[in-house]
């Protein structure tokens, strides 16, 4: 139970309701005159995991007590902190924020979401009655977590470069030493115009000792360079290439362990776009053009180095325009970015368009649409032009600039170093050795303010990717999984709500399912049959109350451990692209031939798959669309038949086929649900003449349970649902069903 504010005794004494496994701990933590003002239990840690803990409001302080930790930490309260509350599809979370950073993140599974606001409500009002040792801000404080700066995005690949952190290292040593080799060539020019060709003009001899000792460390630091910089690149490719991999791979597994609530709201192709281009793009921008930017740096510091140590005067006549090309810099890489990332979500609009026909060509045809998806296509791709149009006149003016400040550059050199050399000040090997320097600097400069471009498209493509990697999912993994040992099957739910963002789908609905039951759900579509199957499923949990597997909360399982204990076959059957053999041993893939042979008979599709061209070796096509809706149907039930499992969900699995296939079918399940707890959704009630309950939904409730001839009997809804049914089959009213 929550705490309230009203007059809380000292810590010696802990408030009634205070979980008794708590109180020793925040007894011994808690100072004389401190006061326990609220307390919210949590559930989960911060890998999302089932784990107990508990975050306290004390007069002083934010205290989190948890099992796990031997030690507490606690937040003194300040006048910048803040608290915010979320709700991010399933759970909960609750973020200590002040001016700065968030200090902390607590989250908890949305049946502890009405506790977690009746803490906000007090930690709102713990300011306004100034009971604390330091006041609370108002409501209305910051809410969002501080901007980060586009480079962030970039940094944080470090976690995939850490493995390779020798190879890295290695080759910014070689990048270093190869860039150093590459100053060396200007340097040897002073010697050989003002030792060996100024004197022959002089009227001297050729000192031909001295031309091919410096002809030779010319050569010498060429070959060096070329070496060192040949072993960097290697190096960095070989490196920049595993990161992409490990980044595609890594995004990928986290996608695989997100909820289904996450790809209800997101587009296919939107996804494939920032797996596949934007890794290319940064893994293309860490093998290339990160090596030239870190190249370029180099090169810009040590030859400013130099020209200092050859002339100080000169050398910063040569920097002057240096400020206005670093101020432009700053001024387009913000913009350079914005773009980026429209041209990215307009990127990911043509990707969608292209998933979206594609796969339903059969569909586009049928209804002669292809015009229209030609008019869909176009418009995207003209939306990408436009952005595209807008970040290339940007860019197109700020190249060009930058190329003309460098050249004014130059002449300022020119004039400047002439002027000395008439002067006797520097003699012409520097300033021939200076001009060498001076337009190795300008073109490294002009290199490195281009590789803005793609370090903010980078960027944009790693942010991307980053808002993938940083989705919390709502279906957590226990903190230490519970074994699952000699399934019986028996399912109970108490109590269980659910909501999809504002809107409630499942309301204090109790259920129990006894091992070995089949038991129908039917009711109205909306009524909340596939949702509550989806919850026994773990595909959601629920917003309240638990779901019970033999006695034990499903949460305390791991969630594949779970899954492979349940056996489903959807309303619409998908199948893998690959043979008929491989999508029926798809939850088994180390199934035999017999195996999958058998589970095929019981399915009855065992003759229709001898017709096909190469039997169980006969490819499927691109979701099954080689076979009829009947056949793939069949073949998903063979799957769900292969492994086994002691619990069988049927959602419409006959809703799809025929009649004469609905009886083949119907005949194999009336075997397969023997011995397993069966949940069996059915469009037709006929099909569900042999369950042992029925249970009727509406709104999310049950209204009704019993068998088929209790519940006509009746004359409820359920008896409602059948004479409807009925009349849309254009039968008579005392018709039944055969």
């Amino acid at each position: 139970m929550q705490g309230s504010l009203s007059d809380i005794p000292a810590a010696s004494a802990c408030p009634p309701g205070l979980p008794a496994v708590w109180q020793a701990t925040l007894s011994a933590q808690l100072a004389a005159d401190e006061r326990i003002l609220g307390w919210l239990p949590l559930n989960l840690d911060s890998q999302l995991r089932y784990a107990d803990s508990l975050v306290v409001l004390t007069s002083r302080r934010w205290l989190l007590c948890s099992n796990n930790e031997q030690t507490s930490r606690s937040w003194p309260l300040r006048p910048d902190m803040s608290l915010k509350l979320q709700d991010a599809a399933g759970v909960g979370s609750l973020e200590l924020i002040d001016s700065h950073a968030r200090l902390a993140r607590w989250r908890y599974t949305l049946d502890l979401h009405p506790q977690a606001r009746q803490l906000l409500a007090q930690y709102n009002a713990l300011h306004q009655t100034g009971d604390a040792a330091s006041p609370v801000p108002e409501a209305g404080a910051p809410d969002t977590e501080p901007d980060t700066p586009p480079a962030s995005s970039l940094l944080r690949l470090w976690r995939f470069a850490r493995p390779y952190r020798r190879q890295l290292t290695l080759g910014l040593v070689l990048t270093l030493t190869a860039t150093a080799a590459s100053l060396v060539p200007p340097y040897l020019t002073m010697p050989l115009m003002d030792d060996v060709l100024i004197p022959f003009q002089n009227g001297e001899p050729v000192h031909w000792n001295l031309v091919l000792m410096y002809l030779s460390g010319l050569l010498a630091s060429s070959l060096l360079a070329w070496g060192l910089g040949w072993g960097r690149s290697a190096i960095l490719a070989w490196v920049s290439e595993r990161i992409g991999a490990d980044l595609r791979t890594t995004t990928y597994q986290h996608l695989q362990q997100l909820s289904l609530q996450y790809f209800g709201g997101k587009r296919t192709g939107d996804l494939m776009a920032r797996l596949g281009s934007e890794s290319d793009r940064i893994c293309l921008f860490l093998s290339l053009h990160l090596l030239d930017f870190v190249t370029d740096v180099l090169m810009i510091v040590m030859t400013a180095v130099i020209l200092l140590s050859i002339n100080p005067l000169l050398a910063l006549a040569t920097l002057a325009p240096l400020p206005i090309i670093l101020w432009m810099i700053h001024w387009v890489r913000d913009r350079l970015r914005h773009g980026f990332e429209k041209a990215d979500r307009v990127w990911s609009e043509i990707t969608n368009v292209l998933s979206d026909t594609i796969p339903g060509i059969r569909v586009v045809k049928a209804f002669a649409q292809e015009q229209r998806e030609v008019t869909r296509f176009r418009e995207a791709n003209n939306r990408n032009l436009v952005i595209n149009d807008k970040v290339n006149a940007l860019w197109s003016l700020f190249g060009p600039t930058v190329t003309l400040l460098t050249e004014l550059g130059l002449l300022i050199v020119w004039f400047f170093g002439i002027w000395l050399v008439s002067h006797d000040t520097i003699t012409v090997g520097v300033l021939t050795a200076f001009l060498a320097y001076i337009s190795r600097f300008y073109v490294r400069l002009d290199s490195m303010s281009r590789i803005v471009s793609t370090t903010q498209r980078a960027a944009a493509g790693a942010k991307r990717i980053f808002d993938i990697l940083d989705h919390v999912s709502s279906v957590p993994e226990p903190a230490q999984p519970k074994p699952m040992d000699h399934i019986q099957g028996r399912i109970e739910l108490a109590h269980i709500g659910f909501r999809y963002g504002n809107r409630s789908v499942i309301q204090d609905l109790n259920l129990d399912i006894a091992p070995g039951e089949m038991v129908g759900l039917v009711g109205h579509s909306g009524s909340g049959k596939s949702t509550l199957v989806n919850l026994i499923c773990r595909f959601y949990d629920v917003s309240q109350g638990v779901i019970r597997l033999d006695g034990t909360d499903i949460r305390q399982y791991g969630i594949s451990d779970y899954r492979r204990h349940i056996g489903l076959v959807l309303q619409e059957p998908f199948l893998f692209y690959g043979s008929v053999a491989e999508n029926i041993a798809y939850g088994k893939p180390e199934a035999t031939r017999a195996e999958i042979v058998a589970a095929a008979r019981a399915a009855h599709a065992h003759e229709f798959i001898l017709r096909l061209p190469h039997g169980y070796d006969s490819l499927v096509g691109e979701r099954g669309q080689a076979l009829s809706g009947g056949e793939r149907q069949r073949i998903s039930i063979a799957r769900a038949i292969l492994i086994d499992p002691p619990i069988l969900i049927l959602d419409e699995a006959t809703s799809s086929v025929d009649t004469a296939t609905e009886n083949e079918i119907q005949k194999a399940l009336d075997n397969l649900v023997k011995g397993r707890t069966t949940i069996s959704i059915a469009h037709r009630l006929s099909t569900l003449r042999e369950a042992d309950r029925l249970v009727v939904m509406d709104s999310g409730r049950i209204v009704e349970i019993g068998r088929h001839d209790e519940l006509l009997a009746r004359a409820g809804a359920y008896a409602r649902l059948y004479q409807a049914q009925l009349q849309s089959a254009g039968v008579g009213s005392h018709a039944t069903f055969e």
